[in-house]
């Protein structure tokens, strides 16, 4: 079973008196940045600090992680080889920013093909990659099955936002905007992102919300990806953890619910009818599989039953 992915918390690379801090928090999964929170004159400074963070801190029994910066960055073959060279064997996962073709995939997967069997590392690394541009979004099927490293399609608002031109104050927020389209500007990427992912057997993450100190409007951006399907949303300060948690775990009535869904469900094959009832709602084959698929998300997240 893969570790949990509900709450993701970026930390920058560059300020490493957080990491400790940051994983010592709940979050699922804990990344260090090495893009868009370190400023370009830093970003030399802030490798060496995540490489040293891979190799020394007690990540809790999570997978180490690190976002890069994107290909066509003038830092990206570097963070690639100063990771894998000096902590190969500690690094579990890559999540690559702004990937707006499949082939950006490929590439960055035949560099850690090289590096990994020159370096003797004794684990693939995983890839984790944000679809953030018009391009991403128009090409995400292609993009989910580029490599078979991949684990997780990540949805990245506010530079989604700015490649279409779309006015929008903060990251992930609602504003004046929203209220004039009448609707969810964003629900056809986070969509057509979660379709690609499925279709492949990967799973779909939420960006951030950029308030940290508005956690109502956090649950219900949170609340709006997990109606759609999604199975996590990135957190940016230790404090939205809690909440993104909590949304993206089932409820005990989900969980009673699914389990009801099981009994009735294979009572009524023992019995050779294709579909029953509970109370008056119908239970059939599908019914069943959103059960199961309910279930794996409670286990998914530590829960016991």
């Amino acid at each position: 079973m893969l570790h949990p992915e509900r709450s993701v918390l970026s930390v920058p690379g560059s300020r490493p008196e957080l990491f400790e801090k940051a994983l010592r928090s709940e979050a699922d999964l804990v990344f260090l940045d090495l893009e868009d929170s370190v400023a370009e004159t830093a970003k030399g400074e802030a490798r060496r600090h995540v490489v040293r963070a891979l190799q020394e801190l007690d990540w809790r029994g999570r997978p180490r992680a690190v976002r890069i910066n994107p290909l066509d960055s003038p830092h990206c073959y570097r963070d690639l080889v100063e990771l894998v060279e000096s902590a190969g064997n500690r690094l579990n996962i890559i999540i690559l920013p702004k990937v707006d073709h499949p082939d950006e995939v490929r590439a960055v997967c035949l560099l850690l093909n090289q590096l990994e069997t020159a370096g003797g590392i004794g684990h693939r690394v995983e890839l984790e990659v944000q679809l953030e541009t018009a391009s991403g979004i128009l090409h995400a099927a292609a993009i989910a099955a580029a490599s078979d490293r991949l684990r997780s399609l990540v949805f990245g608002p506010g530079d989604y936002a700015a490649s279409m031109g779309m006015p929008m104050t903060a990251i992930g927020m609602t504003d004046r905007w929203d209220e004039v389209y009448g609707g969810s500007r964003l629900h056809y990427p986070m969509h057509h992102l979660l379709v690609a992912a499925r279709a492949y057997g990967l799973r779909a993450i939420d960006g951030p919300y950029a308030d940290y100190r508005d956690l109502d409007g956090l649950r219900r951006a949170a609340l709006q990806a997990r109606a759609l399907g999604y199975d996590g949303k990135w957190c940016i300060h230790p404090a939205q953890i809690s909440v993104v948690n909590e949304v993206f775990t089932p409820t005990e009535e989900e969980i009673a619910w699914a389990k009801e869904v099981l009994r009735a469900y294979h009572e009524a094959e023992q019995q050779r009818r294709g579909a029953t009832a509970i109370g008056t709602t119908m239970i059939d084959a599908a019914s069943l599989r959103m059960a199961e698929s309910t279930l794996a998300r409670a286990r998914a997240a530590g829960l016991g039953f």
